[in-house]
């Protein structure tokens, strides 16, 4: 066995493959740290006339007013301890499979967690909601109809719904609309809404 004297110094492209797997890992390891909050957090300004912009998917409530109602209505939570969830209601009529319905309810999610920061960032509701694991439910409607009555209702409670239409890009027709979600809220509020609705 030869020893460490006797062996040849590593080649360039070893030395840069090794950098650059520790830098890899490095930055891996940096990012995680940072998503969990090890450094600090940083705050960063929402805008009051951002806008929901997804060049895939769109909501049918990008154009909210200045949602000084709903704002209101959304941060008077506290003092309740009652459980907050998200419900993402799915179109079963569409024959969307698995995975197009979980990117659809991808969407609805992201879209309500948006539009929630924008209206309410201090929200304790949201705050609730964040911190106790996000709480989803998926239900179902079988058709375009049933999801529009349910985001009418939805808003006449003043809480966040949004729906997903298609980009139609794969399974279905674009601008179909094909999830609602609604919420985070109360779970009593949420269920004034989907209370009668089956589980997907």
């Amino acid at each position: 066995m030869a020893s460490l004297q006797d062996r040849p110094p590593p080649s360039t492209a070893a030395i840069a493959i090794a950098t650059g797997i520790i830098a890899a890992l490095g930055g891996y390891f940096l990012g995680q740290a940072s998503s969990l909050g090890l450094f600090g957090t940083v705050e960063t300004p929402v805008s009051k006339d951002a806008k929901l912009d997804d060049s895939s998917e769109r909501s049918s409530d990008e154009e909210l007013d200045d949602g000084s109602d709903e704002q209101q209505e959304l941060r008077s939570f506290p003092g309740n301890n009652e459980e907050c969830k998200l419900v993402l209601v799915v179109r079963t009529d569409l024959g969307m499979t698995k995975g197009k319905i979980a990117a659809q309810a991808s969407h609805a999610t992201l879209a309500c967690y948006k539009t929630f920061l924008r209206l309410a960032p201090e929200s304790p509701i949201l705050k609730r909601w964040e911190s106790y694991g996000q709480a989803k439910v998926a239900l179902q409607v079988k058709s375009e109809d049933e999801l529009e009555m349910l985001q009418a209702r939805a808003v006449s409670l003043g809480l966040c719904a949004q729906v997903v239409h298609d980009a139609g890009r794969t399974q279905i027709a674009s601008g179909s609309a094909t999830v609602l979600g609604v919420g985070p809220a109360p779970k009593s509020m949420i269920d004034q809404v989907t209370g009668h609705l089956k589980l997907l």
